[in-house]
């Protein structure tokens, strides 16, 4: 089964019983048909719209994550498409990730052999004086 999110937008000239019977409605449809409900989220409640639809400027946004059959959402688009009630709607695959590349391994630089002759230092006693003037 793959996952999906399902967002739709109802008309706000819905009364709250309605609009949850509706939300209900649509949460038995994906049951019915073979698919499971993981979060029906409708915190994101009344929002005003970035354009006008049907002369109408606000809309309920419900947001439904779900795992489903892949002939699943074409059934529910479909009814969404049907009810006067629905203004908007948005279907949307989850891809899961998949790690299946291995992280390359981290490579140390090699180090540079170090010549002796560079290492000696210069022996103090060698270093001159000059008379101060």
């Amino acid at each position: 089964m793959n996952r999906y999110e399902l967002t739709y937008i109802i008309d706000t000239a819905v009364e709250e019983n309605a609009r949850k019977e509706l939300i209900e409605k649509f949460s038995e449809l994906i049951k019915a048909n073979g698919g499971e409900i993981e979060k029906v989220d409708e915190t994101w409640g009344k929002r005003r719209l970035a354009y006008a639809i049907n002369d109408k400027t606000e809309g309920y946004y419900v947001l439904v994550t779900m795992k489903a059959p892949s002939d699943l959402p074409r059934e529910i688009e479909r009814n969404l498409e049907i009810n006067e009630n629905i203004m908007r709607y948005l279907t949307i695959k989850l891809e899961e990730k998949k790690h299946s590349v291995k992280p390359r391994p981290v490579r140390v630089a090699p180090a540079a052999p170090v010549a002796e002759a560079e290492v000696t230092e210069a022996p103090a006693e060698e270093v001159a004086e000059t008379p101060a003037e």
